[in-house]
């Protein structure tokens, strides 16, 4: 059996674990950093309130390279952490030397066109961007080929001030295929996205960051806890009216400025029938903090 078909079924599999488990109770328990149950990652509430949701890469021989079981476990890392309450956001790092050095190639050398299309390779690789809560790249090392792909499919990224981004697939017979040549171009602009695309040049954080690509550069060691106390900021929000924000933001990157405005107005609007949205205005009017309870 093909490793995409096996990678499929376990996770349609986690998937119908994940919805048997949402009928039993409000809250899915995190499993430890040590849990049996993921192979190639790690996972655990941080922060202060422990409030942020961290999924570590942990292939470190493979410089954290994605595998299809890889993409599997964050995608159901993912949904446990949307699924949890008491998590407002989350973060996805990897090792100082490799955020994630690139899709397995080992896994992809034999396959054939027929088994891609069969198969829909790639296809479900992307649901980091299809989270419902707010997701924040930890990049330190490479990030390569897939590795950069993964981090643009998160919502902000902070790099380390060693980090190297780029598309190499050209130089190796082939393109970018879950993303690169799409979110790096709305990212960058066409002209840096074709330079990276066509040559597999890397560029250093700082010119990512100077490209748009990244929000901010913190020396190595400071880029997980800063993405950490990040995330703990948009956690002490209301998550409600945090989803509806990203989903306006990612609106105005996927359609028209027309079509845009009418949306986050609409969105807008749509806060109004909130508790939280009269909570927070009613704190603000009354000089305390507010209490928001997700509604």
């Amino acid at each position: 059996m093909a490793a995409t078909t096996v990678a499929r079924l376990l996770f349609n599999r986690g998937t119908q674990s994940l919805r048997n488990t949402r009928q039993i109770g409000p809250i899915i328990k995190f499993y430890s950093s040590q849990t049996p149950n993921y192979e190639h990652i790690k996972i655990e509430p941080v922060g202060e309130k422990k409030n942020v949701g961290l999924i570590t890469l942990n292939r470190p021989k493979a410089l954290n390279a994605l595998c299809d079981k890889l993409m599997v476990e964050i995608n159901d890392a993912i949904s446990k952490f949307d699924a949890n309450e008491s998590i407002g956001a989350v973060v996805i790092t990897g090792s100082e030397r490799a955020f994630a050095a690139g899709a397995d190639i080992k896994e992809m050398v034999n396959t054939s066109y027929a088994q891609c299309i069969g198969e829909n390779f790639l296809a479900y690789w992307d649901g980091v961007s299809r989270a419902r809560k707010p997701i924040i790249a930890a990049v330190n090392g490479y990030a390569l080929g897939g590795g950069c792909e993964l981090a643009m499919m998160c919502d902000i990224i902070y790099a380390g001030d060693k980090a190297k981004f780029g598309q190499p697939e050209i130089a190796l017979g082939t393109i970018p295929g879950a993303g690169g040549t799409q979110r790096l171009t709305r990212a960058v602009g066409k002209s840096k996205a074709m330079e990276l695309v066509l040559t597999g040049n890397q560029i250093t954080a700082e010119e990512a960051e100077k490209s748009g690509l990244v929000s901010k550069v913190f020396p190595a060691d400071q880029v997980v806890p800063e993405a950490i106390k990040l995330g703990e900021k948009i956690a002490s929000h209301s998550q409600l009216i945090v989803g509806m924000a990203k989903e306006a933001v990612n609106t105005a990157y996927e359609t028209t400025l027309s079509e845009g405005l009418h949306f986050e107005r609409r969105s807008f609007h749509g806060t109004f029938a909130t508790s939280d949205r009269k909570e927070g205005m009613t704190a603000f009017a009354e000089k305390r903090p507010p209490k928001f309870t997700n509604q």
